[in-house]
């Protein structure tokens, strides 16, 4: 690796509150340390302890949303490649909180997230709650928790849920971030 600087790396991530990243295939134990981590640092913080579960929550849902949508692709053909792109970070910004997560995607699964990020994005906090109370009430899908997650952590969230998506070859890097 030609030029691969980590002070000037670690520099960079100081710059801008970053507190924690990881990039690279996630596990279940590679989660819950970071989530230790995370939760050892924020209590340190003298965080309110409603905040450090917030922070904790969304860090956990981002984290386990990436393993899951990667774990698909590890036995898939040509699949290495997304199933090596997950990243997630916790970062400062001034008095709140914001946890990103990244990775790339088959193009064919980026309209149905597009159109359920758009749903949450337009409803307030009432309209949240009552989603969530009726998707509870709903049998659970064969691939997780019937949109759970996305729900909760638009209902800690301060701000609406932003993503980005950004196409490299023949995939699409989908970006979510939350801000508390």
């Amino acid at each position: 690796m030609k030029d691969f600087d980590l002070v000037r790396l670690q520099g960079n991530l100081s710059e801008r509150n970053i507190l924690m990243i990881f990039s690279g295939p996630f596990s279940h134990s590679i989660i819950e340390e970071l989530g230790k981590a995370a939760r050892n640092h924020l209590e340190n913080a003298s965080l309110s302890r409603t905040a450090i579960m917030d922070v904790f929550a969304v860090y956990v849902e981002q984290a386990q949303n990436v393993r899951n949508y990667l774990d698909r692709w590890q036995t898939a053909s040509g699949g290495e490649r997304i199933a090596n792109s997950g990243i997630v970070v916790i970062a400062r910004d001034g008095e709140r909180y914001v946890i990103s997560s990244g990775n790339l995607m088959a193009q064919a699964d980026v309209t149905p997230l597009v159109a359920r990020l758009e749903q949450l994005r337009a409803l307030d906090k009432a309209a949240l709650k009552a989603l969530h109370k009726e998707r509870l009430r709903q049998p659970l899908s064969a691939v997780g928790g019937g949109g759970l997650g996305l729900i909760e952590m638009a209902r800690k969230a301060t701000l609406p849920l932003q993503y980005a998506l950004t196409t490299v070859d023949e995939y699409v890097f989908f970006t979510l971030r939350v801000v508390l």
